[in-house]
């Protein structure tokens, strides 16, 4: 593997860990800066989510529009400068607005994986660009596992250790990037900076006039807004049905990263050779299908913690969709594209924990006439079939 592929896929695994990091520590520290109570602690916690999401969804586009004009070197190396900073800023941090700005920024540095999948489609050929994108799922898998897990052990020494040790790791990657990072985007793949591909909602426009990547960008929102049903439910959902403790919830999302990062990061590359892009699609989204419908109504908890990691196997639907997409556009567009995705994504991380939440409590409320912890599950199994439905539409064939 190139340095270049090695820096990129370390930044990814900072970026995802930046979430996972913060999450054993953010309910004390919550209670400690606010003096709330636990319930208030989650409510301000969700807020801070959201903005996240909300600055990642405004700001991928624009990143990945800037990479395109000034390069991915220069965007990502100041976002790893400016990400080191910003953990400092919540390690100090003695206000709520503080930590909402602080989250904010993080969210608009975190809105560079836009930029690195870009870097991944400069350096890769036309038929590596959907395994080395299984790659970036990969990073970002590790980061999911790596990030609750030490920002669980860094929390015993303090609340404020995690952020300390994040701030270190982007330090560290961004003296590694200034010395191995070269710049991808050439003279020919350059293009000029213009006000509608740096609005999400005017790059949602220019990419929706090819007819084919509109209807799979579609497809990823929806997919992503049912998959996202796992970090949205799964400490409740486990609670509620099986009465883990907080050590089995992590070791069970632990087991989830891993496999995902297994599958993405190996398995996808048989996957895509077997069956190629569409029908690893199609074969992700029935599978998925199945494994939400199983976890609706598992109520072992030992048949439950053995599935959990197969439940990853469905987990080749994104890189073979972004594989898709990216020989669909142009060189020229790669870093917009990605933007467009990030933003995609971001929308439904926005969408899916209202969703899903919601639907949890109403089948899990004491007064109510159907006790089913699993039914946000079901919801996903029903987007699925939507997801399937809008794959496999025909579509009139449109040259950007």
């Amino acid at each position: 593997m190139s340095p270049t592929l090695t820096f990129i896929l370390i930044t990814v695994v900072i970026d995802s860990m930046g979430i996972g990091l913060i999450l054993p520590v953010m309910p004390a520290l919550l209670r400690e800066i606010g003096d709330v109570a636990l319930g208030e602690a989650a409510v301000w916690g969700g807020m801070l989510a959201t903005i996240f999401a909300v600055m990642q969804f405004f700001f991928s586009p624009i990143i990945g529009a800037i990479s395109d004009r000034y390069g991915r070197r220069p965007v990502l190396l100041i976002s790893l400068f400016v990400m080191a900073l910003d953990y400092l800023v919540m390690a100090v941090a003695g206000a709520f607005w503080l930590l909402f700005l602080a989250r904010a920024i993080g969210g608009i540095t975190a809105a560079t994986q836009s930029t690195a999948t870009a870097a991944v489609a400069d350096i890769s050929a036309p038929h590596e660009k959907a395994a080395r994108f299984g790659l970036i799922g990969a990073a970002f898998g590790m980061g999911f596992v790596l990030g609750p897990i030490l920002g669980g052990v860094l929390g015993e020494y303090g609340t404020r250790a995690p952020f300390y040790a994040a701030a270190a790791l982007a330090t560290l990657n961004f003296v590694f990037g200034y010395f191995v990072m070269p710049e991808t985007v050439t003279d020919d793949t350059r293009r000029p900076l213009t006000l509608a591909r740096t609005n999400p909602f005017g790059a949602f426009a220019n990419v929706g006039l090819n007819p084919e990547l509109r209807r799979l960008l579609l497809l990823f929102f929806i997919y992503q807004v049912a998959f996202f049903v796992y970090p949205a439910i799964w400490a409740y959902y486990t609670t509620a049905r099986f009465g883990w403790s907080e050590g089995m919830i992590g070791v069970s999302l632990a087991a989830f990263g891993v496999s995902m990062a297994v599958v993405q990061g190996g398995l996808i590359r048989l996957i895509l050779r077997w069956l190629g892009d569409r029908g690893t699609v199609i074969y992700g989204i029935i599978f998925n299908a199945f494994a939400f419908l199983v976890l609706a109504f598992v109520t072992n908890p030992t048949l439950a913690i053995l599935f959990t990691p197969l439940t990853a196997l469905g987990a080749v639907v994104t890189p073979a969709l972004q594989g898709l997409m990216s020989r669909k556009t142009t060189d020229d567009s790669q870093g917009e594209l990605q933007g467009v995705i990030t933003s995609a994504g971001a929308m439904a991380t926005i969408i899916s924990p209202l969703v899903m939440t919601s639907v949890f409590w109403r089948f899990t409320a004491e007064d109510g006439d159907i006790f089913l912890p699993g039914a946000p599950f079901l919801v996903s199994m029903a987007l699925m079939g939507v997801c399937l439905a809008v794959f496999l539409a025909p579509t009139r064939r449109k040259t950007v």
